[in-house]
């Protein structure tokens, strides 16, 4: 069984940071485009940041540009996303997700994801 697993996010002040991590398992992600996603009350789930399986090209939401990384360790099977310098409008659910196919291309994708995992709750405080 396939499963991703977030981790990381909890309540914290503006201006602090937090690392979110994805743990995959049921089979390998390494050569997956993987992507985080997050959707704040109301509103729609929406890319945050996307890593080619190559792990050499990314992708950034305009409003995180600077603030967050996404980064991936294959050999932990594992992503992770960065966030400093946060802010009271990043607060969302985050979402991981992966693609099926394993190509190690330098492609990242802003949808079509097969696998999600079942989200990890940020809340920044002002």
């Amino acid at each position: 069984q396939v499963q991703l697993v977030e981790s990381g996010g909890r309540l914290v002040q503006a201006g602090g940071s937090l690392r979110l991590s994805c743990a995959a398992s049921g089979r390998t992600f390494s050569g997956a485009a993987m992507g985080w996603f997050r959707q704040a009350p109301g509103k729609e789930r929406v890319v945050v940041a996307a890593i080619s399986g190559s792990g050499r090209r990314a992708y950034y939401q305009d409003s995180v540009k600077g603030r967050f990384t996404i980064s991936r360790d294959n050999a932990k099977n594992t992503v992770y996303l960065q966030m400093n310098s946060l802010k009271p409008e990043d607060t969302a659910v985050y979402y991981c997700a992966a693609k099926i196919r394993r190509d190690y291309s330098d492609n990242y994708y802003l949808d079509e994801y097969d696998y999600w995992g079942q989200g990890t709750q940020v809340t920044v405080s002002s």
